[in-house]
């Protein structure tokens, strides 16, 4: 395809007509010449928005989009009603790409009841492969909405499942060729597999309704960077005991491969979450067969503290993601 905005009819086959109308919210829908989208919520219904881009891989980027999409709307305990998007294809892509593209992201707006609102593709030479802005839309009943502003000194700190599920993912289907050098094909697809788990919207939805104080989804960064951010959102103090954060055999051994640090890497498909009872709110995601540890607490003052066994050192601000460092 040329440089521009790509052709009408190319629009409407391969961008248009796999969009579904899942939402009853929706008044305006995407279309040809629609600049906007119009949602209709109840009176005590709040509207929640995020957005982030797509950069780190091109496997599944489409899925990717929208998962992360969904977790960020998840973390405020809101519901995902939809998404707006930005795609920006480089010179020469071909539109079977695009298609291909639209269909990954449809798929899995189905998966959540989402749908696509509305947004803007384009060709131009301003990128060299394909880039996907997203732009989240949900919804949460008025008084429901959580903040990662709402640690309190005393509050349990924990995670859902383990940490680096989607660097890991990401590792095992680029460098593949490179993993299995030392590994074995089972291993290796198993740690391909990891991108089954990166959704974080049931658990958030369930914290929110038990009484989460605060809750941060772990992406880029890693779970080192996730805890800096939600302890300097709240001004508060940690005390994270660091054989406590949960991480799969692979992670660590794919991460030891490639010379990073399991604990600064991109990690959706885990929330990490504050709350007064911890043990009642894992003993609720246990309920719903969601994996959770208490890896510490909140406390008074600046320090932010790890623990292992008789070390004590300090967290520092977010770093560039250790999945950098390898693709």
């Amino acid at each position: 395809m040329e440089v521009g905005k790509i052709p009408e009819s190319v629009l409407k086959r391969s961008v248009l007509k796999p969009i579904k109308k899942n939402r009853p919210e929706v008044l305006l829908h995407a279309a040809v010449g629609e600049d906007c989208s119009a949602l209709k919520l109840a009176e005590d219904e709040v509207l929640v928005l995020s957005t982030d881009p797509i950069t780190g891989t091109l496997q599944d980027m489409g899925k990717l989009a929208v998962l992360i999409t969904a977790n960020d709307l998840a973390s405020s305990g809101a519901e995902p009603v939809g998404l707006m998007l930005t795609v920006l294809l480089p010179q020469g892509c071909e539109e079977a790409e695009l298609k291909a593209l639209m269909r990954e992201i449809g798929a899995q707006c189905d998966a959540f009841q989402m749908q696509i609102l509305g947004g803007h593709t384009e060709v131009t030479r301003a990128v060299n492969q394909p880039l996907i802005s997203v732009t989240g839309v949900g919804k949460v009943k008025e008084g429901q909405l959580i903040s990662s502003a709402g640690v309190k000194p005393g509050m349990d700190i924990l995670v859902t499942k383990t940490i680096g599920l989607e660097g890991t993912s990401i590792l095992a289907k680029e460098k593949e060729q490179a993993l299995l050098t030392r590994f074995s094909q089972r291993f290796v697809d198993t740690a391909k597999a990891f991108d089954e788990q990166i959704s974080v919207v049931k658990e958030g939805i369930l914290a929110a309704q038990f009484g989460v104080g605060a809750m941060h989804d772990v992406t880029e960064g890693g779970i080192f960077g996730a805890l800096w951010e939600l302890a300097e959102g709240s001004g508060v103090g940690l005390e994270i005991e660091l054989l406590k954060i949960p991480v799969k055999q692979e992670t660590i051994e794919i991460c030891e491969f490639f010379g990073i640090n399991p604990y600064g890497l991109i990690s959706s498909g885990s929330m990490l979450m504050a709350a007064e009872d911890g043990n009642g709110l894992v003993m609720e995601l246990n309920k719903q067969g969601i994996p959770a540890t208490i890896i510490g607490k909140a406390t008074a003052g600046n320090d932010r503290v790890l623990l292992n066994q008789d070390e004590r050192r300090f967290l520092e601000p977010p770093k560039t993601d250790e999945l950098y460092k390898v693709v």
